[in-house]
């Protein structure tokens, strides 16, 4: 299972990539840079990628996972609920399509900033 690195603000955060189209296209495209967006508990910047979305694509999502937003269009990382959310779990704007999760704990991206520079980069093993 491939691996990227996340790097903003005084965080570096390891991620895994599922085994889709969608992840594969942003691995191939990395390093990858951005200005943070902040909506709610999700983070999301633009990216240079236009795909459509997948088969299984969902606006429900888990805390923890990496969503590509078609609209954006976006890396998305979802740590906590959002302005459309219905309860305690977080919901995309529109569907998006599941591409990986972070390991580990996913809400220190709470202290993340509007405007911050994120960086996306392929782990090393």
């Amino acid at each position: 299972m491939k691996k990227i690195i996340i790097s903003v603000e005084d965080l570096s955060v390891t991620a895994e990539l599922n085994e889709t189209y969608t992840a594969e296209k942003i691995f191939e495209a990395l390093p990858i840079e951005g200005t943070v967006n902040v909506w709610g508990d999700e983070i999301y910047f633009d990216i240079p990628l236009e795909l459509d979305l997948e088969n299984d694509a969902r606006a429900e999502v888990e805390v923890g996972d990496l969503g590509y937003w078609p609209s954006g269009p976006a890396f998305c990382i979802f740590f906590g609920p959002t302005p459309v959310s219905r309860d305690e779990k977080p919901r995309a704007y529109s569907p998006v399509n599941i591409f990986g999760r972070i390991i580990g704990d996913s809400t220190q991206f709470k202290t993340v900033s509007n405007g911050s520079n994120i960086r996306i980069t392929r782990s090393e093993g």
